[in-house]
C-alpha cells in the first residue's frame, strides 16, 4: 500500500508543479503547458495537487472545465485508491 501513497504524492507534486509553471509562463508569455496535460496529470493521481496548485497560484479558476474537472478528478482519485485499499487488505 506504500507505493500508493508515493505514487499520489509524487502525481500531487508534479501536478502542482504545472499548475505553478504555467502560471508563471503565462505571465510571462513563455510557452505554456495544455490544459489537456493540466487535467491528465490530475485524473492520473494529481488531483490534490491540481487543486491545491489552483488555489495557491490562483491559476485557471475561472474556467469551468478546472473548477468543474479537477474537483471531479480528485474524487475519482479518492474512489479508486479506496477501492484498491479494500482489493489489497482482504
Amino acid at each position: 500500500m506504500v507505493w500508493i501513497a508515493l505514487w499520489l504524492i509524487g502525481a500531487s507534486l508534479l501536478a502542482f508543479v504545472l499548475y505553478g509553471s504555467d502560471k508563471f509562463r503565462a505571465k510571462r508569455g513563455g510557452p505554456r503547458i495544455s490544459e489537456a496535460l493540466l487535467l491528465t496529470v490530475a485524473a492520473l493521481g494529481g488531483g490534490f495537487g491540481a487543486m491545491m496548485g489552483m488555489q495557491i497560484f490562483r491559476h485557471k479558476t475561472k474556467r469551468l472545465k478546472f473548477l468543474l474537472g479537477v474537483p471531479l478528478c480528485f474524487l475519482f482519485n479518492a474512489i479508486v485508491v479506496w477501492i484498491l485499499i479494500q482489493l489489497l487488505s482482504q
